[in-house]
């Protein structure tokens, strides 16, 4: 290919040098479990979130799971979310017991709030939205409907670490904002990884014992959970990525913003709705993706569908949800399609995969 979807390689000497300093450095004082640099990881979460504390965790999954988990949510309990997300947000919702509820999307492909009170009923506990593709879901809206109803509300921030609405941080809105960072996403580690933002100092310590499976001083377990701890290896080398984060979104904001002046003549764009969006991907809508991503694959660019089936239809799932009425997630689904972005990609590259989508249609 000639433009990756991704670039995952290391390839600035610097940052590799100082990334492989960390590791040593870790390995030398042996503390390679909850050592001082996940102090330090989860110090700098906290701060730039805006929250009071931070648990690193192994992975989003583990985020969304242990959060659940921390607030008591189990069998019988409902949580509503959204159809349009990567699988782990349902299947962590199951695995604490509880049931997804899938409340349609909006044009922003993030869940609709004005759909999500007639879903709510005796048994739902929470509501989980995904700020899908790193544009923040409604958040206002949607707190106000849970304070209404006496729900948790545990953000889904798998794809929008860094977005922000005038400056409040994704992952302070809710009782807990959950975060990945594998190497897919904008905040990257080398592995799995990921992290739990809160205000609470009770909830933050039940996060904390639910990680290490359910114990209280690492020994008597209270609550049985699973073992969620984050590696020290892993927050060493995210506390590393932390000093160019900034310049990476930056970037991935700037190719995004050459898209949308580029291409908005000849496929829908992601809308500017005056949030601060961190493009984990650039989305557009078009009629005919299938031929779309064939020229484009034979012009050796890589181009990714996220995620072709929505949730409640993938085959663990369908056979709970037989009578299901999610249109607008059926309709764009069937639309949508990622193109590169992110921030290894030369000018060159930019303007090569832009003129070959707006020479396409034009």
């Amino acid at each position: 290919m000639k433009v990756r979807f991704r670039d995952l390689a290391v390839k600035d000497k610097k940052l590799k040098e100082e990334l492989l300093t960390a590791v040593n450095k870790v390995l030398t004082h042996g503390k390679v479990l909850l050592g001082p640099e996940v102090t330090e990881f989860e110090e700098f979460i906290a701060r730039e979130c805006g929250t009071k504390y931070s648990v690193g965790v192994g992975s989003g999954t583990d985020a969304l799971y242990v959060s659940m988990k921390a607030l008591g949510i189990g069998p019988e309990d409902e949580v509503i979310t959204t159809p349009l997300s990567w699988i782990a947000t349902a299947n962590s919702i199951v695995a604490v017991g509880a049931k997804p509820t899938y409340v349609d999307i909006g044009q922003d492909l993030n869940i609709d709030p004005d759909l999500i009170e007639k879903s709510i009923t005796n048994k739902t506990k929470a509501i989980m939205p995904v700020h899908f593709t790193g544009r923040i879901c409604q958040m206002d809206k949607i707190k106000k409907i849970a304070k209404k109803n006496n729900l948790f509300l545990i953000e889904d921030g798998g794809q929008a670490y860094g977005a922000n609405i005038n400056g409040k941080m994704a992952g302070s809105f809710g009782d807990m904002g959950c975060f990945s960072m594998n190497p897919m996403k904008i905040f990257s580690s080398y592995g799995e990884a990921g992290v739990i933002t809160v205000n609470d100092k009770k909830l933050r310590d039940d996060l904390v014992s639910v990680r290490y499976n359910g114990t209280l001083n690492k020994e008597d377990c209270h609550v049985p959970s699973i073992n969620a701890r984050i590696d020290t290896l892993h927050a060493a080398m995210l506390n590393i990525n932390a000093k160019y984060l900034k310049n990476k979104i930056n970037r991935t904001r700037e190719i995004s913003k050459y898209y949308d002046d580029k291409l908005k003549n000849v496929v829908e764009c992601p809308s500017d709705d005056g949030t601060f969006q961190t493009y984990y991907s650039y989305m557009i809508k078009v009629e005919d993706r299938e031929s779309l991503t064939s020229y484009l694959t034979e012009n050796e660019i890589e181009t990714k569908i996220q995620h072709p089936i929505l949730m409640p239809f993938h085959t663990a799932y369908k056979k709970f949800y037989p009578n299901i009425s999610i249109p607008m997630s059926e309709k764009l689904i069937k639309k949508i399609l990622s193109i590169p972005n992110h921030d290894k990609m030369t000018d060159q590259q930019v303007e090569y995969v832009a003129d070959k989508i707006y020479n396409y249609y034009k």
